[in-house]
């Protein structure tokens, strides 16, 4: 285990060192969140928790699943995903490493943003439950771009970035993040549930004492949403992995 998770952590850097400035990673990253929030943002008469709660939420999402969708297809396109597979190497390491990289994008960006904006909004939510909560959202969103990548295999990053961004515009409008969930309709509410981002919102609004599920089921879809996603994805990329290579 000590010596896959190595293995992982060496796949995660070569990950960090080429792939963390590529075009769509800033744009999808960085620059789209920022922008969004605005948008959500002017003309409307706002608290500052709520604005927090949507601020650190867009920003977990957008960041934590900008990386991953586009490696594999980058690395196929440049032919160096077969030297990583005949590397002594499993495919779950591999996965595992770009796993890694998305975690350690989003939390660094989510982190970076939220402290100031928590100091500029003046608002101090239960730092116990922000982290935990925000570890545990970043690392599903994470493994969501294990399986975000697994199908269909191509080496377009092109054609992965549109199918992952029809996935998280959709998870993003049902998740409370703009109504809150209390505010949907009966049949929105279950709509809702299907989406770990609205786990996440609610752990949030529970640091700031708003929440309106029980925090333990928020915390522990998460962990539960990531365990699937990572799994189901390793198991997609192993059935298409010779497909990749014809």
């Amino acid at each position: 285990m000590i010596e896959t998770l190595k293995r992982s952590f060496a796949v995660a850097k070569k990950d960090m060192r080429i792939f963390y400035l590529k075009g769509p990673v800033v744009i999808m990253g960085l620059l789209f969140p920022f922008f969004l929030f605005l948008a959500f943002m002017i003309g409307r008469n706002l608290s500052g928790g709520h604005l927090l709660v949507a601020l650190t939420a867009m920003t977990a999402f957008f960041t934590s699943t900008a990386v991953g969708p586009t490696i594999i297809p980058w690395e196929c396109r440049g032919k160096t995903f077969e030297r990583l597979i005949t590397a002594p190497v499993s495919l779950t390491t591999v996965l595992l490493g770009d796993f890694q990289a998305s975690l350690y994008f989003g939390l660094a960006i989510t982190f970076a943003i939220a402290v100031p904006a928590m100091l500029y909004l003046s608002v101090h939510p239960a730092i116990w439950l922000f982290i935990l909560s925000t570890l545990l959202a970043v690392g599903c969103f994470s493994a969501m771009t294990v399986l975000m990548s697994s199908y269909p295999p191509t080496d377009v990053p092109a054609d992965v970035m549109m199918l992952s961004s029809l996935v998280k515009f959709s998870l993003l409008f049902i998740s409370g993040i703009f109504v809150p969930i209390e505010n949907l309709p009966t049949y929105g509410r279950w709509i809702s549930f299907v989406s770990p981002l609205t786990y996440y919102v609610d752990a949030l609004r529970h640091s700031i004492g708003k929440g309106y599920l029980p925090v333990w089921l928020d915390l522990l879809m998460l962990a539960l949403f990531g365990l699937a996603f990572f799994l189901t994805g390793t198991a997609i990329h192993r059935k298409v992995l010779e497909r990749r290579f014809t």
